[in-house]
């Protein structure tokens, strides 16, 4: 029969399972750190809510187009591939292993000569396989 483990020898087991532990713990995160693509996918989701609240709102389109647009929250829909390859080209990524943050600057091109796109600057959490949205601003277009 062999002795009990010492003190230490208990010490440096439990240091090294936790040790372990932890190691693989930041790998799963590293992992699990969302890919570029995925944001895409993902701001053009959160760019159709921005865009549909400011451009179909009461104070979105003129009136005429109003009547014009049968389902504008519909219309814009259609377009969050667009608004997701938009996002893609206009953001800057920090990738920090075990998460990523990005900062996106869209916005302000003009469709039709009295609407231009709204302006926005968001800021994206990624990490753990999940997007947190930390803030976005939306900026008034400069009219040339």
């Amino acid at each position: 029969m062999s002795p009990p483990p010492t003190t230490s020898t208990r010490r440096a087991r439990t240091l090294l399972l936790g040790g372990g532990a932890a190691l693989a713990a930041g790998a799963a995160l590293v992992f699990s750190n969302p890919t570029p693509a995925e944001f895409e996918l993902y701001a053009g989701e959160r760019l159709v809510d921005l865009t549909t609240r400011e451009i179909c709102g009461d104070d979105g389109l003129p009136m005429l187009l109003g009547l014009l647009v049968q389902n504008c929250p519909e219309l814009v829909h259609g377009q969050r591939k667009l608004l997701g390859s938009l996002a893609a080209a206009n953001t800057r990524r920090f990738n920090a292993g075990l998460f990523s943050l990005y900062n996106t600057d869209v916005g302000g091109q003009e469709v039709l000569p009295w609407l231009h796109l709204p302006r926005y600057h968001v800021t994206t959490l990624a990490g753990a396989g999940q997007f947190l949205q930390l803030e976005a601003i939306s900026r008034p277009v400069e009219r040339k």
